[in-house]
């Protein structure tokens, strides 16, 4: 594995078939928070707004496995594990942390991610390229190289294609970022892709106007589906936006733009929901007789996995279902004192306590 330390110069020279890693290295070093980059927040997405932009479409799982895989690989460029990208090396997506991501059973991890394997590999998406002159090149490329799944490991195995790679790990200006757990709670495709096309707004809180087109091609609605403006905006459209408001950080409305009776663009506002303010005890908020303040979505994400670890079957009343027992917990995870139980298991699946009360 090429794992070079920061006080090491990295020979670049070895790199010679690879403009990716060159570029890649270089603008690390470019920058003065290089340090940043060895304690990188974890389960960041990071996407070049082109590819924000772009028109595809993919279902649930497919945008979840390309969330999680971009996840994985910035994860091991950042710790220096160039292999990824100077040789291509496969980048693996197990069940278990499709779990722990998504709060899905293990049967329909296991289903569902077999299903894409089937499936992602036909996927394609389009987007503008700029070129001298200002020239735009409008392109098109598929997701991934191969893919395959293996059975015995519950493991999703595959490269992305050549043309991804810099929309996904160049550190240039024009990138949006969120963290996974964002959207971890969205069951819709819809969703998320809206959520990204919101927040690459984030600095002003609001879109431009989306002509209809354009926004469905976005949208990865497929020409089709959908074609009454009411069945878009209930299948598609409000949909998102409900679970947008409920699940995210941020809320979201929108406005209609008409051409005579004809609705023509959408245009959206949002704004950051306020956190919830945090009781500064001086205490170590890791310690048993604190309580941390969860939200909905936490509630949902983390009482879901909480449910399938092992050490918690004890649990489970004779013939009680995971699901039952899920729901048993997420109430328990909201009660102060029996949410303390948890405590050493939500730090086993990365909960961060931010909001704690003694």
């Amino acid at each position: 594995m090429i794992k070079p330390s920061i006080s090491t110069p990295i020979p670049i020279y070895k790199y010679t078939n690879s403009d990716i890693i060159d570029t890649y290295i270089l603008e690390v070093y470019k920058y003065t928070h290089i340090l940043e980059v060895y304690n990188m927040k974890k389960e960041l997405v990071v996407k070049d707004n082109a590819l924000i932009n772009a028109s595809y479409s993919l279902n649930l799982v497919e945008q979840r496995l390309i969330l999680l895989a971009i996840v994985v690989l910035r994860e091991h460029t950042h710790n220096m594990e160039l292999d990824y990208i100077a040789f291509n090396k496969p980048i693996k997506v197990t069940a278990d942390s499709y779990i722990n991501a998504f709060g899905v059973s293990q049967s329909t991890a296991y289903e569902t991610l077999k299903d894409a394997c089937k499936t992602l590999f036909a996927r394609q998406f389009s987007y503008q390229e700029p070129r001298e002159k200002g020239r735009i090149a409008n392109k098109t490329t598929r997701w991934v190289s191969d893919i395959a799944y293996i059975d015995n490991s519950a493991t999703v195995e595959f490269t992305f294609a050549p043309a991804v790679l810099p929309l996904i790990l160049h550190l240039e200006k024009h990138l949006t970022s969120y963290e996974l757990k964002q959207v971890s709670c969205l069951t819709s495709g819809y969703a998320i892709r809206l959520y990204e096309l919101l927040i690459a707004w984030r600095s002003v809180g609001k879109t431009p106007e989306i002509k209809i087109e354009e926004f469905r091609k976005k949208m990865g609605v497929l020409d089709s589906e959908y074609q009454r403006m009411g069945q878009f905006k209930e299948k598609v459209l409000h949909i998102a936006i409900a679970q947008i408001n409920e699940h995210t950080d941020i809320t979201v409305e929108y406005e209609q733009h008409k051409a005579g009776r004809s609705i023509v663009a959408f245009s959206f506002q949002f704004k950051q929901k306020k956190t919830k303010e945090i009781v500064d005890t001086g205490r170590d908020p890791n310690t048993v007789d604190m309580f941390y303040s969860m939200t909905d979505a936490q509630i949902h994400t983390f009482g879901n996995q909480l449910a399938k670890l092992q050490d918690l079957g004890h649990l489970a009343a004779v013939g009680e279902s995971y699901d039952d027992l899920a729901v048993r917990i997420k109430d328990m995870l909201k009660d102060e004192e029996k949410q303390k139980q948890f405590h050493p298991y939500l730090k086993q699946l990365r909960f961060s306590p931010k909001g704690v009360k003694s």
